[in-house]
Parts: structure tokens; C-alpha cells; sequence
């Protein structure tokens, strides 16, 4: 029997992008000595996606000492100090493999920071496979980078799976085109009017693993 596919979108999706990095740009300010209202500035800089690019402009802008090098390695490291993915999660990614599903991460982003980021949170360790985007410059919502996250898997689209992510473009609408089923993470399930929704909507990422587990065995009981 194949085993079927979930991949997840890792910020905002497994861990908690948006509080970590609001966390880290108010430490950011105080340790270079900057005006508090010089806060909002630097979050907004790293908001979208952060990159050793990122730095060079925060650094030229703010003219510190340490160099672009430094700065990234320091935001690595504060990240992934400060990043974690709650424990009834990493137990669901558990579970899940234990189900027989093949389990993956597909995330945008520099791989430095987000394969920091996974091994801090204790999520490498859970999962069949990894893709960031800048291993191959192959960025969601680009069916490419599905296909590259399932290889990871040991498996290919063409045998279907599921995405779960936060994003409605990058991971639901990019999920859907590459012929997964998507699970929209939707705190606020204000899902955009304009769009056909996702397959099925949940306020957290346990809740999606729940949902996956029960549609694997409801799916064992049909077909036995």
C-alpha cells in the first residue's frame, strides 16, 4: 500500500514566525543601541523573508561594526535559539509517521536560517524529508518546488498528498496546483472571497494532523 504524503509549510505553519521575529527585533534595537522606534523598521525589514542581503542593508543603514557575515550568523543563532514548535505537535509529526504517512517540510526562505530553525525546534528529527527554496531556487508557489519536497519524501506528486500551510497563495493555491489537497492553517478563517478555498480549514497545525489521521483511518475502513 502507497503511503500517502503530507508536506508542511514551516513558518507560521509548524512554529511561530511572526512572535519569535517581533521578540527578536525588539532585542535586535536594544543590543545595537537604537531608538526604540527604529524597532519597527528592522522587523519590517525581515518580515517577508530575511537574507544575508537583509543585513548588509539594516547594517549600512544603522552603520554597526559587525559585518553583513556577522549580523546573519547572530540572526541564525538568535532565531533558532528563540524559535520552538509546541509538543503536541512534534508528537503529531510522530504519530503521523507511525500512521504510515510520509511526512515533509516545504518552506520558502535562506536554507542557513530555516534549516536552524528545524533542528532547533526538534522538527528534523520527525520528518522524511526537507526542501527550502534557495537549495535549487525553486520558490512556492511553483509546482517545482512541491515536486522537489515529495523527492525529499521518497515519493512523487504524480501519487498525490496533502499540503498544510498558512498561506493562501503559496501554500494553498501552490499546493492545489501541484495536485495536493491543501489544509488552510486560518487562525482567524477569514479566508480571502475572491479564492475557492482549501480543502479543509483548521486554526492550528495539531488540528490539521488530527484531521489526517482521521481521514487515513476513516479512508483504511472504506477500502478494507
Amino acid at each position: 500500500m502507497q503511503r500517502p504524503l503530507v508536506l508542511f509549510d514551516l513558518d507560521n505553519t509548524l512554529v511561530d514566525r511572526r512572535g519569535t521575529l517581533a521578540d527578536w527585533a525588539a532585542e535586535f534595537t536594544t543590543r545595537h543601541g537604537l531608538e526604540g522606534k527604529e524597532q519597527a523598521y528592522v522587523l519590517g525589514m525581515v518580515t517577508e523573508r530575511a537574507y544575508p542581503s537583509t543585513f548588509d542593508a539594516i547594517r549600512t543603514r544603522y552603520r554597526l561594526s559587525m559585518s553583513t557575515v556577522e549580523l546573519w550568523g547572530a540572526y541564525c543563532a538568535d532565531i533558532a535559539d528563540m524559535v520552538s514548535c509546541p509538543a503536541e505537535v512534534l508528537d503529531g509529526l510522530d504519530e503521523l509517521r507511525a500512521a504510515g504517512w510520509r511526512v515533509g517540510v516545504a518552506t520558502n526562505g535562506a536554507v542557513d536560517i530555516q534549516r536552524a530553525k528545524l533542528r532547533a525546534a526538534g522538527i528534523s528529527e520527525r520528518v522524511d524529508g526537507v526542501f527550502v527554496s534557495e537549495e535549487a531556487d525553486a520558490r512556492k508557489p511553483q509546482t517545482r518546488h512541491f515536486a522537489l519536497a515529495a523527492a525529499r519524501c521518497g515519493t512523487v506528486l504524480g501519487d498525490g498528498g496533502w499540503m498544510v500551510g498558512d498561506n493562501p497563495v503559496n501554500d494553498i493555491g501552490g499546493g492545489r496546483s501541484a495536485g495536493l489537497r491543501t489544509i488552510w492553517i486560518g487562525s482567524d478563517g477569514s479566508w480571502p472571497a475572491d479564492d475557492s478555498g482549501p480543502d479543509h480549514m483548521v486554526s492550528h497545525a495539531r488540528a490539521a494532523i488530527d484531521f489526517l489521521l482521521l481521514h487515513a483511518a476513516d479512508h483504511a475502513r472504506t477500502t478494507a
